[in-house]
């Protein structure tokens, strides 16, 4: 796993639209929040605006590169060429993943300080840490659902869009307008019971158990995704 890992990092570097998608725009993006928090906590909060950059490493650092990753050594034969050596499955997607994940999860990480040192520290770091970890894992999942349809790496810009800006915007509305209306339908949206998680972990006032539900539907997403995955990733180009 470990070898396939470093050489996915290397091509990782070379790559400038892989670059572009996992590092320039989520920094950017993020660097304008962070530059301009106190206007946008007087429309939303810190924790909305934690949970809006927190989406964007995820939905375009993540998201977006797993599936571009994919598709790309798909086309190119390496899936097939990897899958017919000792390695199983599962390392083998490892290996491919781990590095874009590891880089999104310091991206997240080093863009919270920032926000915290800033602008003023969550209220539980505990929750936050748990906010992010299962909306990693669910971009994961998303990511390898959306691999499975896609076809090429071109492709990946417009298969990678509906949930990239989906649940960037779920995270808006919830971060913006809480959740005292239509709550159950805004937590069972992608991104939705992460947003409201991360608001409580930086926000605070909401008991820590309460809290923890919020994790339910995100981990709910990762099951379908998940399911998804395995019934529609391809190891081979599609005839």
């Amino acid at each position: 796993m470990l070898p396939i890992a470093l050489s996915e990092l290397v091509q990782i570097f070379r790559n400038r639209l892989v670059l572009v998608t996992s590092f320039i725009m989520p920094v950017a993006i993020a660097a304008f929040f962070i530059y301009r928090h106190e206007l946008f906590a007087s429309v939303g909060s810190l924790g909305y605006i934690a949970a809006i950059v927190m989406f964007t490493v995820g939905a375009f650092g993540l998201y977006t590169t797993t599936v571009t990753t994919l598709a790309s050594r798909r086309q190119n034969l390496f899936l097939k060429r990897l899958r017919s050596t000792a390695i199983g499955d599962a390392g083998i997607l490892s290996g491919l993943l781990l590095p874009v994940t590891v880089i999104a999860l310091v991206q997240v990480v080093v863009i919270l300080v920032v926000l915290a040192v800033v602008a003023g520290g969550p209220d539980n770091v505990v929750l936050l840490a748990a906010a992010v970890v299962s909306m990693l894992v669910m971009m994961l999942g998303l990511g390898l659902a959306t691999a499975g349809l896609t076809n090429s790496p071109e492709h990946a810009q417009v298969t990678t869009l509906p949930v990239s800006i989906g649940t960037i915007a779920v995270a808006s509305w919830v971060g913006i307008a809480g959740t005292e209306e239509l709550t159950l339908v805004k937590r069972l949206l992608p991104g939705g019971s992460a947003t409201e998680l991360v608001v409580n972990a930086w926000n605070g006032g909401v008991a820590v158990t309460d809290s923890l539900l919020l994790l339910a539907p995100t981990l709910a997403w990762v099951i379908v995704a998940v399911t998804l995955a395995s019934r529609m990733f391809r190891w081979e180009p599609r005839r």
